[in-house]
């Protein structure tokens, strides 16, 4: 389901949430989930599933503020900002490196989707984008996820 906070009501945002999508029921069903299952073992394999598996079907709890048919936002559980959240696709891509070509639309999808969740959570002064990959780029889960921060002033070099 789709949650929007009061507060972002209140201050006339505009979300990135098709209009012609009801706000008020789930965004893939179970048959979703199933084709999107087959479709991301076609294409990469059978990956072991992850804790990001288990956020997009639901059977942990997470903090998600954004979900549409491709992908979802949410709250990282051990924040390195004062705002920290994570995009991830529904299909279980285990690493950037491994996306295939035809994936461009749905990465692209990724970046707006972080865009607007940023502009969402008031990310005005701006906020660093991070894709981590593999064992030398310090990629902790193998379900490819876009890393955005923000609400402090970064410092560089980051790693």
């Amino acid at each position: 389901l789709i949650v929007i906070p009061t507060n972002i009501l209140s201050r006339g945002l505009s979300l990135p949430v098709p209009p012609s999508l009801p706000s008020q029921r789930p965004l893939c069903t179970g048959r979703d989930e199933v084709r999107l299952a087959e479709e991301a073992s076609r294409k990469y394999g059978s990956p072991a599933p992850t804790i990001f598996s288990k956020v997009v079907d639901k059977s942990i709890p997470a903090d998600i503020i954004y979900e549409d048919e491709k992908c979802l936002a949410f709250r990282d559980i051990s924040p390195q900002a004062p705002v920290h959240f994570l995009v991830i696709p529904r299909i279980p891509i285990p690493r950037i490196s491994e996306a295939k070509d035809d994936d461009a639309e749905l990465l692209g999808h990724l970046l707006v989707v972080a865009k607007n969740v940023a502009k969402q959570e008031s990310l005005d002064e701006g906020y660093r984008v991070v894709i981590n990959d593999g064992k030398h780029g310090s990629q902790s889960v193998y379900h490819l996820h876009i890393h955005v921060l923000g609400g402090r002033q970064m410092s560089w070099p980051p790693g």
